[in-house]
């Protein structure tokens, strides 16, 4: 249980740093507490998304990860923040990932990133 709720904080982090980042991107409205919660659903989503229809989509996409060496993955990250954005709609959450190519790949870009290096200095519990 603490690893997913490490994950999802992990993302929510790195979706703020993006809205930070990237003058496209935002996340909620009003008051700060609503937007910390805005921040955490959305970080929640793009975390079911990266594990359910992400793998899928990079079955799919194989071919093109092996012709540009890897560098179709931003465009793959930034699928899924417009995939979050749709969800997060549908469900009442304010999130707006940017008209499509380059600010959302820009915050793909920026969210995998920053993902990578906290995920690498903090813990997740599981190495007990």
């Amino acid at each position: 249980m603490r690893s997913i709720v490490t994950k999802v904080v992990i993302n929510a982090f790195a979706i703020w740093i993006a809205t930070l980042v990237i003058p496209a991107i935002s996340v909620g409205s009003g008051s700060v507490g609503h937007r910390v919660l805005s921040l955490v659903v959305v970080g929640a989503l793009f975390g079911l998304i990266n594990t359910f229809i992400k793998p899928v989509v990079r079955l799919f996409t194989l071919p093109l990860y092996v012709l540009s060496l890897g560098l179709i993955s931003f465009v793959v990250n930034a699928f899924m923040l417009k995939l979050v954005e749709w969800l997060s709609g549908k469900i009442g959450i304010t999130f707006d990932a940017g008209p499509f190519f380059w600010s959302t790949i820009g915050a793909a870009v920026v969210i995998t990133f920053v993902s990578l290096i906290l995920n690498l200095l903090v813990p997740d519990g599981e190495d007990r």
